[in-house]
Formats: structure tokens, C-alpha cells, sequence
């Protein structure tokens, strides 16, 4: 069986010349037949991609041929079913849009802490630990004792912090997000803000789930992750959950059992929340999916097979 390898990474670095490198990264990318969606900005780059071993690493090479990515860290995953269907570059203003101007990781981020130390953090009287991922994302997963400041995206935090009393109620700030970027970005701003003492999960929770043993782990569920694996438990072994294709939440098998989920076409968070023509535009679609599915053929925009129950 062939299994594919996903590779993520990001780094925040000053490219300038931003714009003219999508061409020839794209082009690498469709050379090597690997699949996912870069993101692009003078701030830096930040990716997943998936394919052959051979094929990731190659574009990986093509990247670190940039003096200014020598030091791209990635981390790896395999999976049996292709993560994703299509090969996107994308030119944006941030790479991870937070939508405050003059913020700077790449020197103004907070201390990191490796995965190794993160439990210490945890248990030290003196810490605030902050999941500063998306709602539906803390919904499915996070450290025990963690503040969850219920935004709905990463643009929202800002506002959250400068409005949260209880930041200010110990001397330090730690925070984790999936991959690290986010933290990086909202250690960042929290220093801005004024915040002397601010530490951030080096790798973010992949990093943990990968190297703390799970006898000695404090997550608790499963990591959301933005690929068609959905979520990810202990040494990054896929999860139970599953995506709504109308929505794009992540389902439980609990939701998966509702009378509410109808497959493709809505769950229990979005079935009040679509008109009837919104639902027999996803009923189409869903029934697409089973012929190309008949046909042994992978749908694009859909997960790789359709067993969602």
C-alpha cells in the first residue's frame, strides 16, 4: 500500500520578493506531483503539502535552496489516503492573518518552550496558558486548565486580549496553538501590549503529540488539523473525527449518529442554519461524490472515500 507523506512547516522571515516566487514553487510542486496549499507574504511562508516521500522532500530541497529558508523547519506525518486533491499557491498579506500591522515574530515573539517542558509550564501557580486556536478547533481538543477565548478566527484575538482581565491577574502568559505559527504571531502582539513574561509550545500541539509519551501527556481529545485527516490523537495517528461538507466543522461519531447529520449536506451545528436551496446544492454534490466514488475516482473538494458515518 502506498502511504503519503505530509510535510508542514512555516517560517517568518522577510521576503520581499514574495510575488515572484509562486511561479516556480508552484511549478516544483506540480513537477512532483505533490498536493496542498502554500501560503505567501513578505512575512514569511507557511505550507502543508502531501505526496510521495520522494516528492516532499524535493520541494522541500527547492525551498531550502533560498538562502533566506536554509533553516525551514517541517514536520511529517504518513497516511494512507491522499490529505489533499489540488496544488494551491497563494499570495497574502499575512500568513497567518491576524490584521494588526508592525508585528514582528521574528523578533518580538515570546520565549519558546520545548514539548519536553511544556507540563512544567503547566503546573507552575504562576502561568496563564491560552489556547488561542478557533472555537470549533478548542471544541474538539485542548490542554487541561487552558483558557479558551471563544473566537471564531485568529483575527479576533487581538481584541480578546486587550479586553481579558484575567491575563493580567498572574506574571506569565503561555500560549499553543496546532503548529506554533499562531503563537508566534500572538506572543508577538501580547509583547506589543506591554507583557514582559510570555512563553509559546515550540511546534505547537503536533510537536507535543508527537513526542510526549501518552502516559505522561495532559492533552485531552484530538488536535483539529486543516487537511482531509480532520483530527489527530497521540503520535499523530489519524482520529475519529470527520468534516461536514456543508459547514466544514469537525464531527464526532456522536454527531455522526444525530438525526441532524444527513452526509454532505448538514450536522447537527449547521441544519437550522442553510436555506433548502443551500441543502439540495450540497445533496448534488454529495451525490457526485458516491458516483466518482463508484467509479474509483477521487472527487475533488471531497474527502478520498465517503464512508462519513
Amino acid at each position: 500500500m502506498a502511504y503519503f507523506l505530509t510535510a508542514a512547516f512555516y517560517k517568518f522571515v522577510e521576503l520581499l520578493d514574495f510575488e515572484e516566487l509562486k511561479a516556480p514553487l508552484l511549478a516544483c510542486c506540480e513537477d512532483n506531483k505533490v498536493k496542498g496549499t502554500i501560503l505567501l507574504a513578505q512575512e514569511g511562508i507557511n505550507g502543508t503539502i502531501a505526496g510521495s516521500t520522494e516528492g516532499v522532500y524535493a520541494v522541500l530541497l527547492f525551498l531550502r535552496s533560498d538562502p533566506r529558508l536554509t533553516d525551514l523547519a517541517h514536520k511529517e506525518s504518513f497516511s494512507e489516503k491522499p490529505p489533499f486533491h489540488r496544488m494551491k499557491v497563494r499570495l497574502k498579506r499575512e500568513i497567518v492573518t491576524m490584521g494588526v500591522p508592525d508585528i514582528n515574530p521574528t523578533v518580538m515573539a515570546g520565549k519558546y518552550v520545548k514539548p519536553e517542558e511544556w507540563n512544567q509550564l503547566l503546573d507552575d501557580p504562576d502561568v496563564v496558558v491560552v489556547d488561542v486556536r478557533n472555537d470549533y478547533e478548542v471544541s474538539i481538543g485542548t490542554f487541561q486548565g487552558a483558557v479558551n477565548p471563544n473566537t471564531k478566527s485568529f483575527s479576533e484575538l487581538p481584541e480578546w486580549i486587550r479586553q481579558e482581565t484575567a491575563l493580567r491577574q498572574k506574571p506569565k502568559v503561555a500560549m499553543f496553538c496546532t503548529g506554533g505559527i499562531r503563537c508566534e504571531k500572538s506572543t508577538a502582539f501580547l509583547r506589543s501590549e506591554g507583557f514582559q513574561e510570555v512563553y509559546h509550545l515550540e511546534g505547537g500541539i503536533l510537536k507535543y503529540l508527537e513526542t510526549v509519551p501518552e502516559s505522561e501527556s495532559r492533552w485531552q481529545g484530538e488536535c483539529f488539523v486543516f487537511d482531509e485527516r480532520v483530527s489527530v490523537g497521540h503520535g499523530l495517528k489519524t482520529g475519529e473525527y470527520q468534516l461536514c461538507r456543508a459547514c466544514r466543522r469537525p464531527l464526532s461519531p456522536e454527531d455522526r449518529n444525530s438525526e441532524l447529520f444527513v452526509l454532505g449536506v448538514s450536522c447537527p451545528s449547521c441544519h437550522d442554519r442553510q436555506t433548502e436551496a443551500q441543502k439540495q446544492s450540497c445533496a448534488e454534490r454529495q451525490r457526485q461524490v458516491d458516483l466518482a466514488n463508484l467509479r474509483h475516482q477521487i472527487h475533488i473538494g471531497a474527502r478520498y472515500n465517503s464512508s462519513d458515518k
